[in-house]
């Protein structure tokens, strides 16, 4: 008993620890990514549809064969004025097997064959579409992380020097050098960049917020994001051009591949329906037998001597459908237009997507540059102000507008350093490339 009982134990622990390693100690993007393939709903939902297509797959393959059915009847029958013999009840049986099997239907079954496989690749490609949806997703929420957490970095060190400010402050109106209303400047200040902190703080749990609702993460599960030590050469990678990513994603993004699969789903329906007017035959067979109380035979013979067997052709001509036919043959091919406007569509709502983030990044790029230059220049600035505000020789006022001018260069910068990177790993996953940010 005890062994069973240590047994046990030991086998919740090890399934309690293989749970727990499924989630990482630290979140990086690509940890984010495989783990949000696995168990994000929309992705599994996905693929539950890739499954039903299957079924529908298998199910239309088995209209080519036959089908075989029994049947088992048994009827009471009362005459309550049968003349002359006075009342009869009478009770029968009929027990027969039936089969029937498709021999021609103007090509139907096989083509609907055609289309469910076709469907079980639009299903595929379905899936692959939901997993770049939700990358493309991990990918924005991990970024506006890191955005935030640098922004509150930011403002952590902001708030470290108007505090150094205002305590000097105080030192410089006990000495003289300046005056209440300078002093009360430096501790608005102090104030203002103590809240723009709180809502960097607020904005970053925000952030994390949205991720772990993507990674579909409990309550309970703590989100520590791994924070990469990037540098001008993650930010400034080189671009092929825009007709070359353009081109690729045209043969790789799997909504494309699903839009040409469902223009001809569209026209294998509109084949279908011109078999309408085709007829259809069909051959069946069947086994019978039967009973009846009154007979003056025994049941087995009955059976014996009632035995039927048949077979037959049923050819079924359609001649008056009430246009049904030629309105099924109508609404395909409406069907088909439809289906190539939606290709069409694909294509521009990508070739817009694909241009958009390569102006983008094209742009942040260009704006980090210039901002990493702005910064540059605005810190030696304020770093001169500063030293002639400690001597007397600049107001607060120049003081104080100097610093919030850096502390907005700053933000511009960080800004057009993660709309590059995002914008860059866009562009990636256009091209079915990985994602790495490292």
């Amino acid at each position: 008993m005890k062994i069973q009982i240590f047994l046990i134990s030991f086998m919740v622990m090890i399934f309690t620890n293989l749970a727990a390693q499924e989630k990482p100690a630290k979140w990086d993007l690509t940890n984010c990514i495989d783990y949000a393939l696995k168990n994000n709903i929309q992705v599994q939902k996905s693929k539950i549809s890739l499954e039903q297509s299957a079924v529908s797959t298998k199910q239309a393959k088995a209209q080519l064969f036959p089908n075989l059915s029994a049947s088992v009847n048994q009827n009471f029958s009362n005459s309550p004025f049968l003349v002359g013999e006075g009342t009869a009840n009478s009770y029968t049986g009929s027990y027969g097997i039936n089969s029937s099997l498709l021999l021609f239907d103007g090509g139907k079954t096989e083509k609907n064959i055609r289309v469910q496989k076709l469907l079980e690749e639009v299903s595929k490609y379905n899936v692959l579409y939901s997993q770049k949806n939700i990358q493309f997703s991990i990918l924005q929420s991990y970024l506006q992380i890191l955005y935030a957490a640098e922004s509150v970095n930011i403002d952590s060190a902001t708030v470290e020097v108007s505090k150094y400010q205002f305590e000097r402050g105080k030192n410089l109106l006990k000495a003289g050098s300046i005056s209440k209303v300078d002093l009360a400047k430096l501790e608005s200040q102090f104030s203002s960049d103590k809240y723009l902190l709180v809502t960097a703080k607020n904005a970053l749990e925000t952030q994390k917020l949205n991720l772990k609702q993507l990674l579909e993460l409990t309550v309970k599960d703590e989100l520590n994001i791994t924070i990469p030590s990037l540098n001008d050469i993650d930010i400034l990678k080189p671009l092929p051009s825009l007709q070359s990513i353009y081109e690729n994603s045209l043969s790789i993004m799997p909504q494309l591949k699903s839009s040409k699969l469902n223009i001809q789903v569209a026209e294998l329906e509109t084949e279908k329906a011109k078999a309408g007017y085709l007829p259809k035959v069909s051959l069946n067979a069947s086994v019978g037998t039967g009973n009846n109380n009154l007979s003056s035979y025994n049941f087995s013979k009955q059976l014996q001597d009632r035995f039927n067997e048949g077979i037959g052709l049923t050819v079924s001509i359609p001649i008056f459908t009430n246009r049904s036919t030629k309105s099924a043959i109508e609404t395909s091919k409406l069907n088909e237009k439809t289906s190539q406007l939606n290709l069409l569509d694909a294509e521009k709502s990508l070739l817009t997507s694909v241009e958009s983030s390569y102006q983008d990044a094209i742009s942040a790029q260009s704006q980090y540059v210039s901002a990493t230059e702005k910064v540059k220049a605005l810190q030696t600035s304020y770093d001169l102000i500063e030293q002639q505000f400690n001597l007397g020789l600049k107001s607060t006022l120049d003081l104080l507008t100097e610093k919030n001018n850096l502390l907005a260069a700053k933000q511009s910068l960080i800004q057009a350093k993660y709309l590059s990177i995002m914008n860059v790993q866009m562009l990636n996953l256009y091209q079915d490339l990985p994602l790495e940010i490292k």
